[in-house]
């Protein structure tokens, strides 16, 4: 595979569900082809189906972000400053580990909606994607990305929900939506 043809910026954003189901659908055709890959994920702390998959394909390697046990809004401001840091390291690791390991693609879930939230510095993912090597094809999940961030994607894909279980009181059910 021709690898010089990679290093765009991808964005799956909106309100509707499908924003990680479609960057794990990435990871599985990159996996497939051969390309090394790292899933970093932020704001998420709970087991989800994906995970034990992901553990089976060959070149994909998952890093988690400090798991949360509340929502951005539950936080008090000590509780969320302490994620702020947890997560401005995590996106320096992730970094690190990217330019050491010569990876492909890099998925970076929920990072949008960790730097919405004020619970990553904007700052660190905008310099990271200024100065990213050359070949690395990044992907971003989350809701209300910046226009700092829009303008730098290559691709912006917006996932519009129309109908939704949760509407309903329908929680998120095993091997569907976890």
């Amino acid at each position: 595979m021709d690898k010089s043809k990679l290093g765009l910026i991808h964005i799956y954003t909106g309100d509707g569900k499908g924003k990680t189901t479609a960057a794990l659908g990435l990871i599985l055709r990159a996996s497939g082809r051969g390309l090394h890959v790292v899933l970093g994920q932020f704001l998420k702390g709970r087991e989800t189906g994906e995970l034990h998959t992901l553990s089976l394909l060959p070149g994909v390697t998952v890093f988690r972000g400090k798991p949360l046990t509340k929502f951005s809004f539950q936080m008090n401001e000590q509780e969320k400053a302490e994620v702020l840091q947890s997560h401005n390291a995590f996106i320096q690791e992730l970094a690190s580990y990217c330019r050491q390991e010569e990876t492909d693609l890099l998925v970076l879930d929920e990072v949008i909606g960790a730097c919405g939230t004020h619970l990553l510095d904007g700052s660190l993912l905008i310099d990271f994607l200024k100065h990213k090597p050359e070949h690395l094809e990044v992907v971003m999940t989350g809701r209300n990305p910046s226009p700092e961030l829009l303008e730098l994607a290559d691709y912006v894909s917006e996932i519009c929900k129309r109908k939704h279980p949760f509407d309903k009181g329908i929680p998120a059910r095993e091997g569907i939506e976890k």
